[in-house]
């Protein structure tokens, strides 16, 4: 709501009625696990969370909350609007079309995809939509607990359909095939045709979309205030009652409600949600003034190292070659003593000239009158020890900050910098492209791209560190985190526990 400024929004929710597909296929997702407790406790408070929002609730008895969407996403085309279906459902790219995207949020809540009729014929390899429920007809699902054909995986149907268009198209040209697929086919015939249509989204649901009943309108701030402080949603309600930001409606929602054939869900057009991230986050390193300084020449750090050691406390940042920290070496470090300001120190592949550099710094990390600021602390500490160094002082570990004021939430770096700086860092796959084979290496990154990022990730945790230390006053966990005996024990195990899923990627 906040990012893409849609004008009208719904929620759809399953029922608990059997749905016509139960009716035809009685194993319908029969090989599902029982809804967890916990979540079936949840529901009550997401209802309640939602009415206070003011957004309109939408589900039908027999039918499921896709068939609920897919009929409301086609009517609303027909309307002149343009849909966007939150969902990671794979089955919902059966319904996009020039005007109908899916609106993919990740699982790790870092960003979301836009998908559109390119997308999905180039993620399925079909040539046209319609056929991502024959590739489900006749490869099945199993999370669905939908059949298909023995045997046909998704590599074959793709195949088939290439050449026979449709599960109809091969079932009636099944004597063009040989050997075992042949026999396959002919005996599993119906049961491809079942499959399909169980993975076909009913979009002749019997309810009407309605463009006033879906505008969005003012939440009831008060009730959110009541629940947020009954649930203990203290991020939650910062981050959403703290600003009158959603309260706002577009400008331009009455005039689409009126005029819905010039309409779009998202009053900017495409153009303006056409990414590939989302963020609640306005700031970020093109439009907030910074100062982020490269001291790669021997005078420049030296001048450096002793600028930090006349500071009681200091932010820094490693930047490696790896996610292992007995297996990293150093690319840079990163220093920022002042918010909005930082260096960036490049640290040489050659491991002798690489600790030359080190050794600059090692004093002032091992000064133990000097407090260290840093995110995820342990992994620089160890890196730094395979460079002789062994960082004493006090430590401020932003994470473990979090950690204590907010358990429940995620505790990398850039959520938590969108959440209370409303700052939206340089992410590394801006900086070394997405994970995977094509993915590059840190040193192999011009030393000016890596300075903004590595400057940056020691400036916001700088900034961080200021925002977190009187939350920690606030909440009473200032003795917990500075002065208990078995704090810093507790937060190794923390640490160990926390590592690979809490750390940003380095």
């Amino acid at each position: 709501m906040r990012t893409e400024r849609p004008t009208h929004l719904a929620v759809a929710f399953d029922t608990n009625v059997p749905t016509f597909r139960h009716q035809i296929f009685e194993s319908y997702k029969a090989n599902r696990a029982e809804q967890p407790e916990d979540i079936s406790a949840s529901f009550p408070y997401i209802i309640e969370i939602l009415k206070a929002f003011k957004i309109p609730i939408i589900s039908k008895d027999g039918y499921e909350a896709d068939d609920v969407i897919g009929t409301l996403a086609k009517q609303a085309e027909k309307e002149g609007y343009q849909v966007y279906m939150v969902t990671p459902d794979k089955d919902y790219a059966q319904l996009v079309s020039s005007n109908i995207f899916m609106y993919k949020p990740s699982r790790q809540g870092n960003g979301i995809d836009i998908l559109g009729e390119k997308e999905i014929l180039a993620q399925w390899q079909i040539k046209r939509v319609e056929q991502v429920i024959d590739v489900l007809g006749l490869q099945g699902d199993a999370v669905d607990n939908i059949p298909g054909i023995p045997g046909i995986g998704p590599k074959t149907a793709v195949a088939l359909l290439e050449q026979y268009d449709s599960v109809e198209g091969l079932i009636a040209n099944v004597n063009a095939l040989k050997g075992k697929q042949k026999e396959r086919v002919q005996e599993f015939a119906a049961q491809a045709i079942l499959s399909k249509q169980l993975a076909t989204i009913d979009t002749q649901v019997p309810i009407q979309f309605d463009a006033n009943t879906f505008i969005i309108e003012p939440f009831d701030k008060e009730r959110l205030t009541e629940l947020f402080n009954e649930l203990e949603f203290r991020t939650l309600s910062k981050a959403i009652l703290g600003t009158e930001e959603l309260e706002k409606m577009p400008n331009n929602v009455t005039d689409k409600a009126a005029n819905p054939s010039q309409g779009s869900l998202f009053p900017e057009t495409t153009e303006t949600v056409v990414t590939t991230s989302v963020s609640l986050a306005d700031k970020n390193i093109h439009n907030t003034a910074h100062q982020y300084y490269l001291c790669d020449t021997i005078a420049d750090m030296t001048a450096l190292a002793t600028t930090l050691s006349q500071t009681n406390q200091f932010c820094f940042d490693t930047e490696t070659t790896s996610v292992d920290a007995n297996d990293a070496e150093l690319v840079g470090l990163s220093f920022s003593i002042t918010p909005n300001e930082a260096y960036y120190v490049p640290v040489p592949s050659d491991r002798s000239t690489a600790q030359a550099t080190i050794d600059l710094f090692k004093s002032v990390l091992e000064d133990e009158q000097i407090t260290k600021i840093g995110q995820n602390l342990k992994y620089d500490i160890i890196v730094l020890k395979w460079y002789d160094v062994q960082v004493r002082g006090a430590l401020f570990d932003t994470m473990l900050a979090h950690y204590l004021i907010e358990p429940e939430l995620r505790h990398n770096m850039d959520y938590m910098s969108e959440t209370y700086l409303n700052y939206k860092p340089v992410s590394i796959e801006e900086l070394i492209g997405k994970k995977g084979k094509a993915q590059g290496n840190m040193r192999d990154t011009p030393i000016e791209t890596v300075k903004d990022y590595a400057a940056e990730d020691a400036d916001i945790t700088l900034q961080l560190q200021r925002y977190f230390e009187p939350q920690l006053k606030k909440e009473k966990l200032e003795h917990l985190f500075t002065t208990s005996k078995h704090h810093w024990s507790m937060c190794w195990q923390i640490w160990n526990i926390k590592v690979l899923t809490l750390t940003q990627t380095f």
